[in-house]
């Protein structure tokens, strides 16, 4: 999905957090596939030029949508996650926690195993590692935060004109 990311960074956001339905909604039109179909086709990155930029369109009406009902994705994740945090207080959980070191001890104990040569990697480990590799970085961005900040500096930087210096 990280082309869709280049190309319409609005709906990539979008299809990640709550409003997902929306992005998919906007996507079907555009693509003329059934809702059901849109992962497929995102995922195949088998697309005509055309329907490129009929993306990047949509991608700019999106963008006007969302201003007009003024919706901040950066805040709606980070409520999301303050709310998270919010209910293990509340709830003085230890779910989470053990969850948490679950997937660490998990993660980095199947890596270890597959780097000392104890075990063949296989597809389906591999698979594991992913998902846990996942949730790892999942875990991370819970208890400290994400990188959301750096993606949006890198995005002003990529789109920024540099100064004529001489």
């Amino acid at each position: 999905m990280s082309w869709l990311e280049q190309v319409a960074p609005t709906i990539a956001t979008a299809l990640l957090g709550p409003l997902g339905g929306l992005a998919v909604s906007t996507l079907s039109k555009v693509l003329g596939v059934d809702e059901k179909e849109v992962q497929g086709v995102i995922d195949s990155g088998k697309m005509s030029a055309e329907q490129i930029a009929q993306i990047k369109l949509a991608e700019i009406e999106f963008q006007k949508q969302t201003q007009e009902l003024g919706l901040n994705f950066e805040k709606l994740a980070t409520d999301d996650r303050k709310s998270a945090r919010d209910m293990q207080i509340a709830t003085k959980s230890w779910i989470p926690g053990a969850l948490s070191i679950g997937i660490t001890f998990g993660f980095f104990g199947i890596l270890i195993y597959m780097m000392t040569g104890n075990v063949a990697p296989s597809n389906e480990l591999l698979v594991m590692l992913g998902s846990l590799g996942t949730s790892w970085t999942g875990v991370i961005g819970y208890y400290f935060g994400s990188s959301a900040g750096n993606s949006r500096k890198d995005e002003m930087l990529y789109n920024s004109v540099p100064a004529n210096v001489k």
